[in-house]
C-alpha cells in the first residue's frame, strides 16, 4: 500500500501527486519536502476521497478553509457550495442527458433543446 501526497503552490494549485510508502504516511509531508528534497508544501490525498473530499490531480486547487481539493470551475456562473462542489445557477433536471449553456444560462438536452 502507498499513501499519496499533493504538492501545492502558493496559490493552492496542485502541481503534482506522488506516492510514498505507508510507513511514511504520518510524516509524509516532511518526507516529500525534506527527505526526498522536493521542497514546497505537501498535503495528503486519497483515492477514496476519505481525506480532503476527493483525490487531488494537477490543476485542482486545495481549499484550506474547506480542507478539500476542488476541481477547476466549470463555468463562470457556477459557485462553490459548502462541501466544495460546483453548483450551477439553476439545478440540473433530474432525468435525461443535459448540458449547461453558459450563454443562455439554461440546461439543454444533448440535441440542443431547452
Amino acid at each position: 500500500m502507498m499513501a499519496h501526497f499533493a504538492q501545492i503552490d502558493e496559490d493552492g494549485t496542485v502541481l503534482r501527486v506522488i506516492r510514498v510508502p505507508d510507513t511514511r504516511e504520518k510524516t509524509g509531508a516532511t518526507f516529500c519536502r525534506d527527505v526526498l528534497g522536493l521542497g514546497g508544501r505537501w498535503v495528503q490525498t486519497s483515492f477514496s476521497g476519505s481525506i480532503r473530499r476527493r483525490f487531488a490531480a494537477p490543476g485542482m486547487r486545495f481549499d484550506a478553509g474547506r480542507d478539500a481539493f476542488v476541481t477547476p470551475q466549470p463555468y463562470p456562473s457556477w459557485r462553490l457550495d459548502a462541501r466544495g462542489d460546483w453548483q450551477p445557477p439553476i439545478p440540473c433536471p433530474e432525468t435525461g442527458d443535459w448540458l449547461w449553456d453558459e450563454i443562455t444560462q439554461q440546461w439543454r438536452t444533448l440535441s440542443g433543446e431547452t
